[in-house]
């Protein structure tokens, strides 16, 4: 530690020397905020280079998917066509097979028809006994028949007389019971008188247009079979759709063809073109960042060799000026300050000096 012989150039050189090391901070300082602006700006375009490459690449992406969706799509609709053609073809070879195959049947049933429209009118017998319903309320013999007679029992025993009921201002078990007897009186009587006269004038023809009338239940039974067998059959070469099944599998075929052209060029979208777009974008930018990084090295080197000079500078302060003055001294003011009581002739010593600041202060 050398001696001081000159308090006011010791001083002096120590304002020097503080003022020296805060410019350098100040320095440090402003170089270290542009650097991160630097930085951030750098991040920031690298940033924009990678939106632009996704955004870019999942444009075009979508423009392949888009394309060869458009033609799957469109092929589909064809496809579904032909097939809807196919069915239509298919149901009316089923048709017409149905009427081949029932025509001896259905002739027999016309005849059959025919046969009994003759008879009745030949016995005189009133048009509306050759009907279903007359068949299904004194012939009943099938079980649609029955359930006819079923329903119209419920209909006019039950339901027309509670609903004439309900209709009523006011509603009283007597009135009830009434309504119930005048309809079995009305309906009951109607169904007893059609069906004496009817039986007693035409039976014997009424029997055997019964006995007709289940000779066509057989033959509506048996087309029935043959309609439900038809339709059942799997085998459809007698329908002649080989057309429709060749311009089918021709569909499907190119179907496939375009999807498996789609997935190699989503492929290779994916291993080339995609790198290829990404090289382009960043070539285009590619001297803007280099030089971005460039200003950002160069910033960095700058920052590290100033904090060098300032951790120099701190060391120097420290060894040529810190052991005589305290931290708290080594700012210029205070070192004017304490130049001041030493020119002054207050003190002889720097001890005495900041002693004197301190009580001046």
């Amino acid at each position: 530690m050398n001696v001081i012989t000159d308090y006011g150039t010791f001083l002096r050189e120590a304002k020097s020397a503080v003022m020296e090391l805060a410019e350098l901070e100040r320095q440090e300082e402003r170089l270290s905020r542009k650097l991160k602006q630097d930085q951030k700006s750098l991040e920031s375009e690298k940033k924009l280079l990678e939106d632009t490459i996704n955004q870019t690449t999942k444009k075009r992406l979508g423009e392949i998917v888009s394309s060869y969706d458009k033609e799957l799509n469109k092929g589909q609709e064809q496809l579904k066509k032909a097939r809807s053609k196919r069915e239509k073809a298919k149901s009316q070879g089923i048709r017409e097979r149905i009427v081949e195959e029932t025509s001896d049947l259905r002739d027999d049933n016309r005849r059959i028809q025919l046969h009994i429209a003759t008879l009745f009118q030949q016995k005189s017998v009133p048009k509306y006994c050759n009907t279903d319903l007359y068949y299904a309320l004194y012939f009943p013999r099938w079980p649609k028949e029955f359930l006819k007679l079923l329903l119209a029992v419920v209909l006019c025993f039950l339901l027309i007389p509670y609903g004439i009921y309900l209709l009523l201002p006011k509603q009283t078990v007597l009135f009830l019971v009434l309504i119930y007897f005048a309809c079995i009186l009305v309906f009951g009587g109607i169904y007893v008188l059609i069906g004496n006269r009817s039986r007693e004038r035409h039976g014997e023809a009424l029997r055997e247009g019964r006995s007709l009338r289940n000779e066509i239940h057989g033959n509506n039974k048996r087309i029935r079979v043959i309609t439900h067998t038809i339709k059942r059959d799997k085998n459809e070469a007698i329908y002649d759709l080989q057309k429709f099944d060749d311009e089918i599998a021709q569909m499907e075929q190119a179907m496939s063809e375009t999807a498996a052209k789609k997935k190699a060029a989503l492929n290779t979208f994916e291993t080339v073109t995609k790198n290829i777009i990404a090289d382009e974008i960043t070539d285009s930018r590619k001297e803007k960042i280099s030089n971005m990084a460039d200003l950002c090295e160069s910033e960095e080197k700058q920052l590290r060799e100033l904090r060098e000079t300032i951790q120099l500078r701190n060391l120097h302060i420290t060894d040529c000026y810190a052991s005589y003055l305290s931290r708290e001294f080594l700012y210029p003011e205070k070192l004017d300050a304490l130049a001041k009581i030493m020119q002054d002739g207050t003190a002889t010593n720097l001890n005495e000096a900041m002693q004197q600041y301190k009580k001046n202060a």
